[in-house]
Formats: structure tokens, C-alpha cells, sequence
């Protein structure tokens, strides 16, 4: 389950995203009852959960999810936001073997001054008779402001580079790769379609663009070739890079700290294209629109939208990857999606008076997948 709970302090900051609701069903007294319900109702394996405020994760929501046999992992927000994404797992079901979280505040690169964060699991399920890959799950919120797509893709390139650092094997290969979220990004968008096609040549893309939450790009700035600086140490390839220090012969005048600096820049910028690559081959759970009608599902609804950002990807099996792009690293099991909860259109939740209600308790719904692990 991949679900957007609504931290209470967020609610109280933007409560103009609010005034459609009855005043009672915003009080956390009334809503975490309905969420913790709705967490016990659907009963997964594995949650993935952001906006989680941490007095509230503390007090109530870590000892409630540990009696109903989840074991849990969080990681906050940084600077003074006090909330973040957990990511909680039934441990009848698995074992842990790492906790990796990622910060993509970074005070040495001024374009990612904000204080977003990502949390990346590797689960060893527990399986008697048969000897099972890990499970690499990951968990994120990205930046939502609509006209920083610069901000948004470094935020996913750091966290494609975790992913594939925690779920790269021995053989080389990845583990089956589970990543949710709220992306703050709609279908179809440039953000979006680099997550499932694996490649986004950004050039002349104006940075509102990238995430498709607003119409309009006047007077916008075009992305910048590169995105991020070279010394975030990410490749185009959104994998960590091995620092190169430029090899210098020593010799009787040795060279300058600023000569060694612009070897360093004339080794990158031959180097830097506008093509965004990642190595991962993944599918949404969800397909976004109702296959009958075209409607859009939603998976947030408030007063001043009702979009899908939250999505459910993974790896697919094997014969699922011939042919597209970054399918040239094998995949050993994968995973095969059985069953998805259905969402709804913008339509059916304002015949309830839209989100939160008396019965659903945060503006975004609940995502849910079930997968079979392919051994």
C-alpha cells in the first residue's frame, strides 16, 4: 500500500485546500481512527506512507502499526518540517536487511535547498521452502511546487541512485524494485514518462513543464544542461559516479589548485548531453484512466485539485522488459502484478463531498498493488 495519510500540521498551514469539509472530519481525533482502520481493512504486507508527522508517528501511529504486527521505519523530513515517509512491513512476512534513507537537501548544492526525503528498504522475504531474492521498496515525497521540475528530477535522480546502489546484486543484476510515493507529477508528464520509459532528453523543456501539475509555462526558464551540478556526484545515468580525480603527471612547477579545478570541468563538459537515463525497467500499477469511459482515476482530491500523483511502480518480469530501453540489465525473478484497488474519478468523490470525508480521512487515497515475487 502506497498511501498520503495528510500530515495535521499541513492540513492547519493550507487550510484554504480545506473549506469544502465539515470542520469535525479534520481534527487527527477523528481522522486517524478511519486511517488506521482503513490500514488494518486492507491488511498489507508491506505499507509505504508519507506525510507522517512525527509527534503523531511517536505517539500513535508506529505503537498502532507495531500491535497490528508491522515493523516500522521512518525517516523525516529535514530543516523544520515535521513530517516524513515510513515505510512498515509485517515481519511475519520478512526480515530486514538494510534501512537506507536519502536526504535531498544538500547545502553544497544550492539548486537542492529543499528538505524533501526518500527511504529505501532491502526485505528478505520469508519463504521456507524456496531461496528468494530480496525486495528493494522505496518510499519518497517529492517537492510539490509545480514550477520546479529542475528540483523534482534531481530529487528522482537521487533516489534512482540509492535504489540502484541497495538493490544491485552480485551478479549484477537488480532485485525486484518496488517504488512509491507521492510524485507530485501527473500521468504523461516528462517526470512521469522517464520513470516508466527509462530515458527523458530534457533539452528546451521549461522547468514548469516537467511535472505537468500547471498548464502554463510563460516566463519560465528552460531546464539547464546539466540539471545538477557535477559534484552531486550522480551520473546522467542516475546512478552514484565514481570520483575521478583528473591525473596529473607531477612535475617541477606542480600545478595551481585552480588549474587542477579546470581540468576537472573540461573532463565533464565533454561529457554532458541532455539525455536523462535510468538502468530500471518499471511498470505502474495503475493505468490512470478507466478503460471504458477515458475518465481519469484520482488519487487526491481537494479544493483546489483532484489529479493523480501518487503511483505504485515496479519491476516486471523477465519477458515484460525485451526491447525497452535500460532492459539490457537482466532482472532476476520480478515480480507479476495479480490485483490493484480500484481509484476513483473526480466525480465520485465529490458526490461525497470530495477529501477528507466522514469516512475517507486524508485528501489522497489509499494506492494498492498485489504482486506475486516470480522466483
Amino acid at each position: 500500500m502506497s498511501y498520503n495519510i495528510l500530515s495535521q500540521d499541513l492540513l492547519e498551514d493550507n487550510s484554504h485546500l480545506y473549506r469544502h469539509c465539515r470542520r469535525p472530519v479534520l481534527h487527527w481525533s477523528f481522522r486517524f481512527p478511519n486511517i488506521l482502520k482503513e490500514i488494518k481493512h486492507f491488511d498489507a504486507d508491506v505499507l509505504c506512507l508519507q506525510e507522517v508527522q512525527e509527534d503523531h508517528y511517536g505517539a500513535e501511529i508506529r505503537p498502532s502499526l507495531e500491535s497490528l504486527g508491522y515493523h516500522c521505519e521512518y525517516k523525516m523530513r529535514t530543516g523544520r518540517k515535521p513530517d516524513g515517509c515510513a515505510i512498515c512491513f509485517k515481519h511475519s512476512k520478512f526480515s530486514l536487511l538494510s534501512v537506507n534513507p536519502v536526504e535531498f537537501y544538500r547545502p553544497d548544492v544550492p539548486l537542492l535547498d529543499r528538505d524533501n526525503v526518500g527511504l529505501v528498504l532491502l526485505l528478505q522475504p520469508k519463504i521456507p521452502s524456496a531461496a528468494s531474492p530480496a525486495i528493494c521498496v522505496a518510499n519518497t515525497h517529492l517537492l510539490y511546487n509545480p514550477r520546479r521540475g529542475d528540483i523534482k528530477l534531481t530529487q528522482l535522480a537521487m533516489l534512482l541512485a540509492e535504489i540502484s546502489s541497495v538493490a544491485h546484486q552480485k551478479d549484477g543484476s537488480f532485485c525486484p524494485i518496488v517504488m512509491c510515493g507521492d510524485f507530485n507529477s501527473v500521468p504523461g508528464s516528462p517526470l512521469y514518462s522517464f520513470i516508466k520509459e527509462g530515458k527523458l532528453n530534457y533539452e528546451g523543456l521549461p522547468i514548469g513543464k516537467v511535472s505537468g501539475q500547471e498548464q502554463s509555462s510563460r516566463g519560465q526558464r528552460i531546464l539547464s544542461i546539466p540539471i545538477w551540478p557535477p559534484n552531486l556526484g550522480i551520473s546522467q545515468n542516475c546512478v552514484y559516479e565514481v570520483q575521478q580525480v583528473p591525473k596529473v603527471e607531477k612535475t617541477d612547477s606542480d600545478l595551481t589548485q585552480t588549474e587542477l579545478d579546470k581540468t576537472g570541468v573540461l573532463v565533464t563538459a565533454e561529457k554532458v548531453s541532455s539525455n536523462l537515463q535510468h538502468h530500471f525497467s518499471l511498470s505502474s500499477v495503475y493505468s490512470h484512466y478507466f478503460p471504458d469511459t477515458g475518465i481519469p482515476e484520482v488519487t487526491t482530491c481537494h479544493s483546489r485539485s483532484a489529479i493523480t500523483v501518487d503511483y505504485i511502480f515496479y519491476s516486471a518480469e523477465k519477458e515484460d522488459v525485451s526491447g525497452q530501453p535500460g532492459a539490457e540489465v537482466p532482472l532476476v525473478g520480478g515480480l507479476k502484478l495479480l490485483a490493484r484497488l480500484s481509484l476513483l474519478t473526480e466525480q465520485d468523490l465529490w458526490t461525497v463531498n470530495g477529501l477528507p470525508n466522514e469516512n475517507n480521512s486524508s485528501d489522497h487515497l489509499p494506492l494498492l498493488a498485489k504482486f506475486r515475487l516470480e522466483l
